[in-house]
């Protein structure tokens, strides 16, 4: 819709700043084509994600992370690509806010989703278990009010502070039941080990259904 607005309607006051330009800077980028070209990007984007929303009712997991990394790229690399038809005083300055603000934005959107995938991993030690990755800790096996074989993942009613990927749940989620739980989940693998601590609930899993139930067993036989 904005898009449309901007490119059909000609209302180049809706592009940020633009209101706010000297007349005669307003002319220039008009003339060189930067708030239709502005409208063009805004529709051009809209499609593109209109053409990507039936992956979401497939079964193909990464849907969300196509369309989101789509929208991103881009937008983001289509004003620095606008940053040509910028006044030329102006221009140089436009395409560097641009990069950066493309490397500043992406950046850390790539570097945590790449560690999120990374997933997680467990040791059990001597005095305790350890798990690492993201919201990891240990617990010592001291601590473990109850530990029980779970057949299937309770209910997840929402995610709180935490990572919810198509094939993993890692952080903290309401659970079903249980109120607020640490996760480290793989989804669609069982069983699951649920871990009660003092003022701790965690329900971890693997993969591995061999590797849970060996989890299981050495964490009853330290308690």
């Amino acid at each position: 819709m904005l898009g449309w607005a901007v490119r059909c309607k000609k209302a180049y006051w809706l592009i940020s700043g633009f209101s706010f330009r000297p007349e005669e800077e307003k002319k220039i980028l008009i003339e060189n084509g930067y708030p239709q070209k502005t409208g063009s990007l805004l529709i051009g984007t809209a499609l593109g994600m209109l053409l990507l929303l039936p992956l979401s009712f497939t079964n193909f997991k990464f849907a969300m992370e196509v369309q989101f990394g789509f929208m991103m790229v881009v937008l983001l690399g289509g004003f620095i690509y606008l940053s040509r038809f910028e006044v030329p005083a102006k221009r140089k300055r436009s395409y560097w806010i641009g990069t950066i603000l493309a490397v500043v934005t992406l950046g850390p959107i790539i570097y945590l989703t790449v560690f999120s995938y990374q997933g997680y991993g467990t040791t059990l030690k001597e005095d305790r278990i350890e798990i690492s990755g993201m919201y990891g800790d240990e617990w010592a096996y001291e601590d473990i009010q109850d530990v029980q074989l779970l057949n299937q993942m309770p209910e997840v009613t929402w995610k709180q502070n935490g990572i919810g990927l198509p094939s993993l749940a890692q952080g903290h989620f309401k659970v079903k039941g249980y109120g607020s739980s640490l996760l480290f989940i793989q989804k669609g693998y069982s069983p699951v080990l649920y871990i009660e601590l003092e003022g701790d609930q965690i329900f971890i899993n693997s993969k591995d259904r061999g590797e849970t139930l060996k989890w299981y067993e050495e964490i009853q036989g330290k308690n």
